[in-house]
């Protein structure tokens, strides 16, 4: 009989395996959010492990005691179908209990999620472009680094269920990317991250007050890596604007997500997010 183990990950198996794993997905991590994520909580990864065989990991980040995110549903494909994966989404569950848990699924998925609980908010699809010089207009545009932390924690929390300062502080300032703000009058009326992935960059988040604000920090953020260079863009379906902003860029459809949530919808300014922080961790 073949032993089933399932508890908590170390930083390098996060780094290792999950993040690995999730490259041969095709889902494309950034080269540091291994160790980002896992410092946001470090009890919030699960493997499974067969015979001393990792076959099976999830995450399940606890932001505060009311709000968690599940990412990183990862079986190994010879492993599927044998009830290995319903066991560590249940200690996942287990770990999130009395939380209200968000996720972005596979659509493929969603009915599962459904029959656990979840409720579908929306879609979030992410766009592929190419890293073109463009003219900057703005004078407003900042690195996140010369901002003051209290104040970038104030706005983001606008655009996300929980305050994530373990987060946010690491990721504002990316080893391979930059953080940029927009500030008018020195109060900030937009930020945008951009870091370095397997495949090109990823840009997310990307919050802002207008939609001219979020395309000059879109400018702004492709201007700041390698021309042509791949850039991807994960955007909720339901702002317009961040559409529009895509199809003006050249950027391609080649990922859809759903966001689901186990309690109440978040009341966020959907026409204020134009692209998403992660998948992984919401």
């Amino acid at each position: 009989d073949k032993k089933y183990n399932i508890r908590i990950m170390s930083r390098d198996e996060v780094r290792d395996i999950a993040a690995n794993w999730a490259a041969q997905e095709g889902w494309n991590p950034g080269l540091d959010d291994a160790d980002i994520f896992y410092e946001t909580d470090n009890k919030g990864f699960l493997i499974g492990v067969l015979d001393d065989k990792p076959i099976a990991c999830i995450s399940v980040v606890k932001y505060d005691q009311s709000f968690g995110f599940l990412g990183f549903y990862i079986v190994r494909p010879e492993f599927r179908g044998k009830g290995y994966g319903l066991k560590i989404w249940q200690a996942g569950m287990d770990y999130l209990q009395n939380c209200n848990i968000g996720l972005d699924g596979v659509i493929a998925q969603q009915d599962n999620y459904k029959k656990s609980g979840f409720k579908l908010a929306y879609s979030n699809i992410r766009f592929k472009g190419i890293a073109q010089l463009a003219k900057e207009k703005s004078e407003c545009i900042s690195v996140l680094e010369d901002v003051s932390f209290d104040k970038i924690e104030k706005y983001d929390r606008i655009f996300f269920p929980a305050f994530r300062r373990n987060f946010l502080e690491r990721w504002i300032k990316p080893k391979y990317g930059v953080g940029l703000a927009f500030l008018k009058n020195s109060d900030i009326a937009g930020y945008g991250v951009i870091r370095k992935c397997i495949d090109g960059y990823k840009i997310g988040p990307l919050f802002a007050e207008e939609k001219y604000i979020a395309e000059e920090l879109f400018i702004a953020l492709s201007n700041r890596v390698e021309v042509e260079s791949n850039i991807y863009m994960d955007i909720p379906e339901v702002n317009l604007f961040a559409k529009n902003l895509t199809q003006k860029y050249c950027m391609k459809k080649v990922f859809e997500t759903v966001r689901m949530y186990t309690g109440e919808l978040p009341d966020l300014p959907m026409d204020k997010i134009f692209g998403v922080t992660t998948f992984e961790l919401g």
